[in-house]
């Protein structure tokens, strides 16, 4: 498959001796794994480069996407999500509720095009595509996130041409986050607002501000967490549209790529990526979850 449907016999045996795969099903895993966890993935089909080279190249530009998307997505979602469960059947509601049901049942790549359309094209505010305008020097590569490595080095005229860059790409991965998490937070704090301490506190006169932040936040906030954190690594593996539309030069759309041309070594390396950062955002999510929540944090502890 990787060859093409006229890929010659010779060509055909050269690369399964090259795999490994004329070798028995151990051998074959103990060569995989022995070279994952040296880093050697082999080589590209699609970019004839190493794979771990490549990961190292494309990686960093969808991680910086997708933190930019998850910086809007709290600034969004949190709030509005709050105000619509204090505010319970009151227009602040209605208009979240209506709101985060088209930002969750409209795709991200609809939102991409519509804001392209829109800030590039007629009114001329934001850049369509890449990464950097091209009369801007890049920074050196020290992390591989621009907006980082900018202002490191002091390359400020860099760190605000990629924010720009950043804008669009990042708040049309977002949406579709911000409506789950908006209604996944209201209805937290809608349901923590109906148990009998805050009623009793709300009822002795305590101020809002002091309900809201010192008791019903923390706890409304576990679902919201635990949710944002699966989105997270979600939208790292499937903003492969976005990053075609924006033309972004990110992991995603080498991961589309690979798959198109059956390139083995750099199917594997991108599951393997996956796999790797649902675990680590899993295991951040969990710790956050622990610092808000007590009663995981003593149990853990065995209290």
């Amino acid at each position: 498959l990787a060859l093409g449907p006229r890929a010659s016999q010779e060509a055909v045996d050269a690369l399964r001796k090259q795999l490994h795969l004329d070798q028995p099903y151990l051998i074959q895993y103990f060569y995989w794994l022995k070279d994952a966890v040296t880093g050697k993935l082999g080589q590209s089909l699609y970019t004839y480069r190493d794979v771990s080279q490549d990961i190292r190249e494309f990686f960093p530009a969808t991680l910086e996407l997708v933190l930019y998307a998850a910086i809007f997505d709290a600034i969004v979602a949190i709030p509005f999500g709050v105000l619509a469960g204090r505010h319970a059947g009151k227009i602040v509601d209605h208009v979240t509720r209506v709101l985060s049901y088209i930002s969750v049942a409209v795709p991200s790549f609809v939102f991409a095009i519509l804001l392209q359309l829109i800030f590039s094209y007629y009114l001329n505010m934001l850049p369509a595509y890449g990464r950097l305008s091209d009369n801007i020097s890049p920074p050196p590569t020290i992390t591989g996130l621009i907006t980082i490595d900018s202002l490191i080095t002091g390359n400020f005229s860099a760190f605000f041409d990629a924010l720009k860059h950043l804008l669009l790409p990042s708040f049309a991965l977002a949406l579709g986050m911000i409506g789950q998490e908006a209604r996944i937070t209201r209805s937290s704090i809608l349901e923590n607002s109906k148990k009998e301490f805050i009623v009793n506190m709300e009822s002795h006169g305590i101020s809002e501000r002091k309900i809201m932040f010192k008791y019903l936040l923390k706890p409304s906030l576990i679902p919201t967490i635990s949710v944002f954190g699966l989105d997270i690594a979600g939208t790292l593996a499937n903003a492969f549209l976005v990053e075609t539309i924006f033309n972004w030069p990110g992991f995603s759309k080498y991961g589309v790529n690979v798959m198109l041309r059956k390139d083995l070594n750099g199917i594997v390396g991108v599951v393997m990526m996956v796999g790797l950062t649902f675990a680590v955002i899993n295991l951040l999510v969990d710790l956050v979850v622990a610092y808000l929540d007590p009663r995981i944090r003593y149990s853990v502890e065995g209290k």
